[in-house]
């Protein structure tokens, strides 16, 4: 089986930049022994203008057997034969999606060191695969491709070319074309939907897999519109697997819901107030009234979580009293623009050593956030679903217990202020709830009357006499018997 990957340049940017993305150079043939076979890298043609590498994975049937991971025919009486002689040497399937992810592993995670102005750089590409099993046929090829910014040509092969009457088979010529599309955007994409597409794989499937395919489906499988479809064949249709996968799918989407957004809103409304002296922006007092809680409180070592693109994480660094922040978020593509936002790479070792960025989500226990003097849920539970609310809820006040912690959540009522908002909706598309003061003081006081907590309430921007400010405020405070009955 292979699989070609082309795209074309100038004198100025030339094709052969390929060669530095795939850390495989034009000229130097590759090969490397897989636990299946052998994959070879080599390029057919490779000038300024055009460039094309191409991936030939020479399978050994009875090696994939012997190390007992060949897929027989369930009770067939040929099934002993099925596993040796099959369509896995010729047809692009799961083995070609291992070996890429083997073979081009820097390329598909975006790194160049040689050149790491070329990984985020879209480019004219061209991707062939001359036998792939598509069950679900053509149409199902374009519509996993199509949302992505691929051009689609997907040519049923005939089973017998002498025999036209017989029909399709269930293999298609695929070629893929797009030009708004990253060399590691598409080898992450063909990595997913090969094994998708074929409906199979040739090895076990097991837990890691919902991480692997997390990690490939970053920024585009939470709102790919076949995303149910994609996740339950990638995890050759495991419920519980297929179950963990879509709930970690919808928190990434949620975490994605872009800040930007709302302070745009925020600035929009303000605008509305007519006044000759502008205030700061909602989304601007909001930070300053954690930092001030935070102060307060005298914490030193600081959890943002839900730290989104790391705004507030950047406020905290200005202030020393602060010796450790910590950002925390489900989505790497979040935390990849908190780190550019705070230029990471570029910062001073004292200063680095204050702040840390870590993956994670809000709704499972996590021991590498316990011990932390204050936590902030800024803007976060909105996001969530309320039958998901008691998860987080015991993540953060239950199992890693911070002495402090703020959490700042619209409030509905005061929506009725602002003109530019239609009536009885909420302020961003994302959010899945947003209380009034009654609610948010009702499910405040009951998560600190279960965790060991006294809670205060504070107003965040004008406070309205008749509907409240536009943000609500708690900070929460570990009471000092409970602290110690946890200690």
């Amino acid at each position: 089986m292979f699989l070609t990957i082309s795209t074309t340049g100038d004198e100025q940017h030339p094709a052969t930049d390929l060669g530095f993305l795939l850390y495989k150079h034009p000229d130097n043939p590759f090969s490397t022994k897989l636990s299946y076979g052998t994959a070879h890298v080599l390029y057919p043609e490779a000038d300024a203008r055009r460039c094309t590498a191409a991936l030939l994975l020479e399978v050994d049937a009875v090696a994939l057997v012997r190390k007992g991971k060949g897929k027989g025919r369930g009770g067939a009486p040929d099934a002993a034969l099925a596993q040796y002689v099959n369509d896995r040497p010729y047809a692009a399937s799961s083995l070609l999606a291992v070996a890429l992810s083997g073979v081009f592993s820097s390329a598909m995670k975006g790194v160049c060191r040689a050149r790491p102005d070329l990984p985020g750089q879209a480019r004219p590409l061209r991707v062939e695969v001359p036998a792939l099993p598509a069950r679900g046929g053509p149409e199902l090829v374009r519509r996993l491709f199509e949302p992505l910014g691929w051009t689609v040509t997907a040519e049923p092969v005939p089973l017998d070319t002498e025999f036209p009457e017989w029909g399709a088979s269930r293999y298609v010529r695929l070629a893929l074309d797009s030009t708004a599309l990253t060399v590691a955007e598409a080898l992450r994409h063909l990595y997913v939907l090969l094994p998708v597409l074929d409906d199979a794989k040739h090895y076990w499937v097991s837990s890691d897999e919902v991480d692997k395919l997390l990690r490939a489906g970053e920024g585009w499988l939470p709102g790919h519109p076949e995303q149910k479809l994609i996740t339950s064949r990638y995890l050759s249709r495991r419920w519980s697997l297929t179950r963990q996968a879509t709930e970690r799918l919808e928190l990434v989407r949620l975490a994605e819901a872009d800040d930007s957004e709302v302070e745009t809103i925020d600035n929009a409304v303000e605008a509305e107030t007519g006044t000759e002296e502008k205030p700061a922006p909602l989304a601007e007092q909001r930070r300053d009234a954690i930092l001030t809680a935070l102060t307060r409180s005298g914490a030193a070592r600081v959890l943002d979580l839900g730290c989104g693109q790391g705004q507030l994480v950047q406020r905290l660094l200005k202030d020393p009293a602060f010796t450790e922040i910590v950002g925390v978020d489900v989505s790497v593509r979040a935390l990849t623009i908190a780190a550019r936002r705070l230029k990471l790479d570029r910062m001073g070792e004292r200063q680095a050593s204050r702040v840390t960025l870590l993956q994670g989500s809000l709704a499972y226990t996590d021991r590498r956030l316990a011990g932390y003097d204050a936590a902030v849920l800024s803007e976060v539970v909105e996001h969530l679903d309320l039958p998901r609310l008691p998860a987080l809820e015991y993540a953060v006040f239950g199992a890693a217990r911070p002495r402090t912690v703020v959490v700042t959540t619209p409030n509905v009522e005061y929506n009725v202020r602002w003109e530019s908002l239609p009536a009885g909706h909420v302020r961003h598309g994302d959010h899945r709830f947003e209380w009034t003061r009654a609610q948010f003081r009702a499910w405040a006081e009951e998560v600190a009357g279960r965790h060991g907590y006294t809670v205060a309430y504070e107003p965040v921007g004008p406070d309205d006499p008749e509907v409240g400010p536009p943000t609500q405020m708690a900070v929460f405070t570990l009471t000092v018997a409970k602290e110690a009955k946890a200690a």
